[in-house]
């Protein structure tokens, strides 16, 4: 009998990330991830996601946190594991395309602040607006990761993927991510993906799914028996529904098979026991939803993410057209081929699910287009894999003439402007890169920022004023 060769599988840990990003809004504090930071470090992570993302926004937003001061004390507690964040091409963190100035320098920052891995992904798969974020890691002697946006459709063949792959492969990422973000990728189609990757390339394939649609451990198992070397997970209080398979869970299934992770069970299991108090917490505040927590198989049916899906009934509730559901459910999938057919990840989905929102309750289609709309149609955020719509493509931008060109060749440096205009508030180098982002918002705390430290100030005054009784 032949020997069976011993591989076993890596975990990448997103509870300090993806995991609260599917589950709480983002909302989990730099305060609540720190006293467990230890021992996570002690587990033997392949690396932990623990940045980028909506966490970016959501702490400067809704935290009153500077990101960048998370980094940096993640990065110290953090001794022996990678950090890794998510990174959205030419987009950044944000939801439009910047200049390549603003591209390099985000990534140098992210690097030098303490990220290890960039998990690099456009929202088309327009490999065109990956390459800025790549080579400037590259330079940085970082790990690029690019990601392919998973999804279903005639255009997305065996082939289109093991294409796609090479050519990032070419392009000089060290590793390749399958992002499934809807739960899409079911178990034999993951052999079947995996397996073709492998014939393809080199470099180590990691899988990332979400449990929205139920199927996402059974697709993790057949994915590493075909070759996956890296597989994505939560710790199990924030785990399932609409978040990743339980990291606990994974590394029981493979313990005395070739794939075992080695990872400790009972380590694992002190950390969880840390994590549960605030999943109680989140949900006696409603924070964490009940419904982000089950299977919803309409992932499958309608391939819309969850998260999309929970977006459309808040629309049309607001609307007073919560009747229309299941025909909004029915055009998104239209609105989809008309745009060229991309994946449904951010801001595509968004893109894509507000536009047969308002085609639906129109009574008419394209009636109402939003802006993103247009300028999606308009070629701003990229080549598509198939073609646009001419007709819908036509009544929706007239004889705006589409760019074929990567849209950032079309955006002049933006660095040195933007550190003119915000240069009242600078106390940092990555204070201008907070404030391309998120204008308004960066804004916002800064002026939270100085009012903190001019409280502290006054604090500190009248205790040096205070006269002490000899």
């Amino acid at each position: 009998m032949a020997e069976i060769t011993k591989k076993p599988i890596k975990i990448t840990e997103t509870i300090l990330r993806d995991a609260h990003q599917s589950l709480i809004a983002t909302r989990m504090t730099t305060e609540q991830m720190l006293p467990i930071i230890d021992k996570m470090d002690q587990v033997g992570y392949h690396a932990v996601e623990c940045w980028g993302g909506a966490t970016f926004d959501a702490s400067l937003r809704f935290l009153k946190e500077d990101p960048w001061e998370r980094l940096r004390k993640l990065r110290d507690g953090f001794k022996n594991t990678k950090l890794q964040m998510l990174f959205r091409g030419q987009n950044i963190l944000g939801y439009n395309h910047y200049a390549d100035d603003v591209v390099e320098y985000f990534v140098q920052k992210s690097l030098a602040n303490g990220i290890d891995i960039i998990r690099i992904f456009d929202c088309l798969n327009d490999i065109r607006n990956l390459e800025t974020a790549v080579k400037a890691a590259n330079k940085e002697n970082g790990h690029a990761q690019i990601a392919l946006s998973y999804t279903l459709g005639d255009a997305y063949t065996m082939d289109y993927w093991k294409d796609i792959a090479k050519k990032i492969e070419d392009m000089g990422a060290k590793s390749l991510c399958i992002k499934d973000m809807a739960g899409l990728l079911t178990p034999y189609q993951a052999t079947e993906l995996v397996t073709a990757l492998k014939e393809s390339v080199e470099i180590p394939i990691d899988l990332h799914t979400h449990y929205t649609s139920g199927v996402a451990a059974m697709t993790y198992m057949k994915a590493v028996e075909a070759g996956c070397d890296i597989i994505d997970t939560a710790m199990s209080p924030f785990a399932l529904g609409t978040s990743q398979p339980a990291t606990e869970v994974m590394v029981e299934t493979f313990r005395g098979t070739p794939y075992d992770t080695g990872l400790d069970q009972n380590l694992l299991s002190e950390i969880a026991e840390y994590f549960r108090p605030l999943r109680e917490e989140a949900l006696a505040s409603g924070l964490m939803n009940t419904k982000v927590l089950g299977v919803d198989i309409n992932t499958l049916r309608y391939q819309v993410p969850g998260g999309m899906l929970s977006n459309l009934v808040s629309q049309l509730k607001e609307m007073g057209q919560e009747d229309k559901y299941e025909a909004v459910l029915a055009e998104v999938p239209r609105v989809r081929q008309d745009f060229g057919e991309p994946p449904l990840v951010t801001p595509s989905s968004q893109i894509v699910g507000t536009q047969a929102v308002l085609n639906v309750v129109a009574g008419e289609r394209y009636k109402m287009v939003t802006k993103e709309s247009k300028k999606l149609l308009a070629g701003e955020f990229g080549q598509t894999v198939k073609p646009f719509n001419s007709e819908v493509q036509k009544k929706c931008i007239g004889d705006t003439e589409p760019i074929t060109c990567r849209p950032a060749d079309l955006i002049e440096p933006q660095l040195k402007k933007l550190e003119a205009e915000m240069s009242q508030w600078k106390e940092q180098d990555e204070d201008i890169l907070s404030y391309a982002l998120f204008p308004q918002v960066a804004t916002d705390f800064f002026k939270y920022r100085e009012a903190q430290k001019t409280k502290v100030d006054a604090t500190l005054a009248d205790k040096e004023n205070q006269v002490y009784p000899v």
